[in-house]
């Protein structure tokens, strides 16, 4: 049975149950066994606990031994599809590769793989400088002190410790490769693209998404189709531009989804997600929470043109956000707790709705029920509550929504009965054989109709954003079901 379209999980491997591979892989053989057809392992290379949370590897052709080996990825996927991450953008300061340029500098092998301000702009060219575009409030640039006395203004879109590699040098292609030979060998079948949307640089611009960005995507992903995997790319941005981006790629992110589906919950309106399911790109991954915070930006204007939601809407929901997790999110966001991305609310989805758990599972209804192939954060499948006694020890704002659910927390979460209902949810929408045929929307007033037609089956998601009321009825070889979405109904769906 081909399981490509069904639901996935996003999880880091460390933190979740047994802690290991294998353990994951026990995991998905017992008590979740069947509810997924995917799993995107979170960066899994080593060393897992740098700065960035494993987004910043020594070696990205590395397992971290403490979490198993190769052989235990290939394992894990010779039953559910793989993805993994592809840091396009950066490596490790503390890499063999930096380590030399630091101790040779320029007569070292390893120069030309990392991106100097000096290879970009001419040393006056400050108002280009002031052109790029920062997702974080730190600079740019970081001079860095060489052995010989030397001070180099290198590359760091992101920290300090993570030096921007330039993918345009043989170095950068052939460090690139040697990644993709790792997970073809190894059973992936999907690659995330991190951060590719600010792998090149040119001056006069704002080194962001530019047109040569969109042509090493292409490169990239026909390497990648060469080897039987394909690439997701993850940007967040103005809305109209991830609609031309999924145009020229695989697949890419809806991260319109997850505020829209807040904003619709909060204000009983569902018209702006309508609006958006009648335009948004078909082959995308859906998410509601990943291991960063809710976006904003991606629903937000640019310049003078409107965003899918308006200034005072946007506030609104992150106002609401807020006062839903008791001011747990505002401890996290913004400023606060070392964030790093100021477009972002920290919190977990399920805080975000302030814990309710009918308007949670209407949440993942509508996410699951929309096109693409939808993926659920681990924190969500099990509910998880905002994490601030990891807040207060890693003052990182993310840390909120990144648990260490160990496995007796994963066993009492699994009693959860919104989280059995969670789970019954996912179930159901694997086994419609109507979501890969056409798929429409409609709304009036405060009802909201997802509507997938096939040749012999049917589907439709009904949601009354006002009473909070939703179902699903569906047809299949002539006969009609309906299930109601609620906890008691779909828990007791589990037990039947």
């Amino acid at each position: 049975m081909n399981r490509s379209n069904d639901v996935q999980l996003i999880t880091y491997v460390d933190r979740l149950g047994g802690g290991d591979i294998k353990a994951l892989n026990a995991l998905f053989s017992n008590q979740l066994k069947g509810v997924f057809g995917g799993v995107h392992l979170l960066p899994f290379f080593y060393p897992i606990d740098g700065e960035d949370a494993g987004f910043d590897p020594i070696d990205h052709t590395e397992v971290d031994s403490r979490l198993g080996s190769w052989q235990d990825v290939g394992e894990l996927g010779e039953n559910m599809d793989i993805m993994a991450d592809m840091i396009v953008n950066h490596m490790s300061a503390q890499s063999p590769q930096f380590q030399d340029v630091l101790a040779n500098g320029q007569s070292s092998s390893f120069w030309p793989l990392f991106l100097t301000r000096d290879k970009v702009f001419a040393a006056d060219e400050h108002q280009d400088i002031a052109k790029i575009y920062r997702p974080r409030p730190t600079p740019c640039f970081t001079d860095i002190t060489l052995q010989n006395g030397q001070t180099v203004p290198f590359w760091t879109t992101f920290t300090s410790n993570q030096i921007d590699i330039d993918v345009t040098s043989e170095a950068g292609q052939a460090y690139l490769e040697k990644i993709l030979t790792a997970f073809e060998r190894n059973n992936v079948d999907l690659i995330r693209l991190d951060a590719a949307g600010y792998a090149i640089k040119k001056p006069g611009t704002n080194c962001f998404m530019l047109e040569e960005t969109f042509d090493f995507i292409e490169d990239l992903s026909q390497q990648a189709h060469s080897r039987n995997m394909k690439c997701l790319v993850e940007i967040h941005s103005y809305y109209k531009t991830q609609i031309e981006i999924a145009k020229r790629c695989d697949m890419v992110y809806d991260f319109a989804m997850p505020p829209l589906v807040l904003h619709s919950l909060f204000s009983g309106d569902p018209s702006a997600l309508a609006n958006w399911l009648q335009i948004s790109p078909r082959n995308c991954v859906t998410v509601l929470d990943t291991h960063d915070g809710i976006g904003i930006v991606d629903v937000g204007p640019e310049g003078d043109k409107p965003g899918l939601l308006n200034a005072a809407q946007i506030d609104s929901l992150v106002e609401q956000i807020h006062q839903n997790s008791n001011g747990q999110s505002r401890e996290a966001t913004g400023a606060a707790a070392s964030n790093l991305d100021l477009y972002q609310v920290n919190c977990t989805y399920y805080n975000a709705l302030g814990a309710n758990d009918q308007a949670y599972l209407i949440a993942r209804a509508v996410q699951i029920f929309s096109p693409g192939i939808p993926q659920v954060y681990y924190a969500g499948l099990f509910a998880a509550e905002n994490d601030m006694a990891l807040l207060a020890k890693t003052n990182v704002g993310r840390d909120i929504n990144r648990p260490y659910l160990d496995e007796q927390a994963v066993s009492e979460s699994l009693e959860k009965p919104v989280v059995k209902a969670l789970i019954a949810l996912i179930r159901l929408r694997n086994s419609l054989a109507a979501l890969v045929g056409e798929f429409s929307v409609t709304q009036q007033e405060n009802i909201l109709r997802l509507n997938w037609q096939a040749d012999q089956s049917a589907a439709q998601l009904t949601v009354d954003f006002a009473s909070l009321v939703a179902s699903v009825t569906y047809s299949e070889n002539g006969i009609e079901h309906h299930v109601d979405i609620s906890v008691d109904s779909l828990a007791q769906s589990v037990s039947a």
